[in-house]
């Protein structure tokens, strides 16, 4: 549930990327110039009713969201040109030990590796697929202990 949840956030927030906002902070906690979110998560799905697409569970959770400008090149141009992709890249901080939180909490870092796959040349060993064009190449965090799901080697960002 959890899992499906935060990469559902992700998911919609690729598809807001590339368009043209104010500067500054959103009533829901997006800054679209400085390349952030930072709020509760009850604001990633841009409706502040206490939930995070209807579910009350993660809603007081503290997100904090950064991505490079590569990243909003990348979705703005078919996500699989290495011109606009390489090197890009999101990273995902969500907090649940916050008072009415959930109490887990997950670090994620999400770079583009084209439609290969883990047969791209950028693939990280260890890391994981998602949207077919990216590698989550770190995740990690607490709930009723510590856990890795992902830890790509390196897990740092650049391009290999």
């Amino acid at each position: 549930m959890k899992k499906t949840l935060i990469i559902s956030f992700i998911a919609l927030f690729l598809a807001g990327a590339g368009l043209t906002f104010a500067a500054g902070f959103d009533q829901y906690g997006y800054n679209y110039q400085a390349r952030i979110f930072s709020g509760k998560a009850d604001g990633v799905d841009k409706d502040l009713d206490g939930t995070v697409w209807g579910n009350p569970t993660y809603a007081n959770d503290h997100l904090v969201m950064k991505w490079n400008a590569q990243w909003d090149n990348c979705n703005a141009n078919g996500n699989n040109d290495p011109k606009y992709c390489l090197g890009a890249w999101v990273d995902n901080e969500w907090n649940g030990n916050v008072p009415g939180g959930s109490g887990v909490s997950e670090h994620y870092k999400i770079v583009w590796v084209g439609s290969e796959g883990q047969n791209s040349p950028y693939w990280v060993d260890g890391g994981s697929l998602v949207w077919g064009n990216y590698e989550t190449i770190m995740d990690q965090g607490t709930d009723a202990g510590h856990f890795w799901s992902v830890h790509g080697i390196p897990s740092g960002y650049g391009v290999k």
